[in-house]
């Protein structure tokens, strides 16, 4: 009996840590830097697809002619995000 209940508040405790960091990874294109870059990526990266790092990559080589909004949420999300 005991041990039911210790596994089931490891359970538990596993699903309220998780949670936070599922929600921090939206699906593909609907993200910060999707809606802060949505007319730069029409601009500079057509054709490029959504979840693998290929829109970032062309939004970070294109960093010099984004818009401010797109460039500050390269620099604060992701693999940008400061330190």
């Amino acid at each position: 009996m005991r041990t039911d209940l210790l596994g089931a508040i490891v359970i538990a405790a596993g699903f309220v840590i998780a949670a936070p960091a599922l929600a921090q990874n939206p699906e593909p294109g609907k993200g910060p830097v999707a809606a802060a870059c949505q007319q730069d990526i029409e601009k500079f990266c057509a054709g490029k697809e959504h979840g693998q790092g290929a829109v970032r990559a062309c939004l970070e080589s294109n960093k010099a002619s984004v818009s401010a909004g797109c460039a500050n949420a390269l620099d604060t999300t992701g693999p940008g995000r400061r330190q």
